[in-house]
């Protein structure tokens, strides 16, 4: 069973920030006139309007009691206000940090790439082809123009050699015989003619 200390105590921590947003927190007051509840700026216009009733009551003790209260809770609000304020001013600066670097690595980059399109070595090289210092032959898959022959004198374009096949064989071939003849040979040899396939 818990204490009565550990209880009050965390009663009193109930009031207390603990982080977070305090702007539109809602707490509890406990001041001279009773609780008061809502938004640190809802319980700075109450106990300012209560500071005015006192005041206009001629009672100075209880208005001084309402702006003192007043007053703790507006330097809790700007003490929160400054806190967010700066939390802005960090990520802006993060922010702005970040943005500085990606810059500088885009600058980069397209250094890199305009140092890359600007050199001859790093740029595909076309392939080279020498057509003033041999005329075409048949092997290079080049074919002949006539401009390129008036360069050339006649003698140095010559014909290509070609190679001589020995001549072919002939096949020896059957003789075919005519159909009349394989019936005639087989009657004579007393076959009955084949079924044609």
């Amino acid at each position: 069973m818990r204490s009565s200390k550990s209880r009050s105590r965390a009663k009193n921590n109930r009031n207390r920030p603990s982080g977070g947003n305090v702007v539109n927190r809602v707490f509890d007051s406990s001041g001279p006139e009773g609780k008061v509840r809502g938004t640190p700026q809802q319980i700075i216009d109450k106990y300012n309007q209560l500071a005015r009733d006192a005041q206009l009551s001629n009672d100075r003790v209880a208005a001084e009691n309402f702006q003192q209260h007043a007053e703790h809770y507006l330097r809790m609000l700007s003490e929160a206000q400054r806190e967010i304020d700066a939390r802005r001013e960090e990520q802006d600066r993060q922010n702005r940090e970040r943005q500085a670097e990606r810059d500088r690595e885009r600058a980069e980059r397209q250094e890199r790439e305009a140092a890359r399109q600007a050199d001859p070595a790093e740029a595909p090289q076309p392939d080279v082809m020498d057509f003033g210092s041999e005329p075409a032959t048949p092997e290079s898959g080049l074919v002949e123009t006539p401009e390129s022959q008036e360069d050339v004198p006649a003698e140095a374009v010559a014909a290509p050699e070609r190679k001589e096949k020995p001549p072919r064989k002939p096949r020896a071939r059957k003789p075919k015989a005519a159909p009349a003849a394989k019936e005639e040979a087989a009657k004579d040899n007393g076959d009955a003619p084949e079924a044609a396939e």
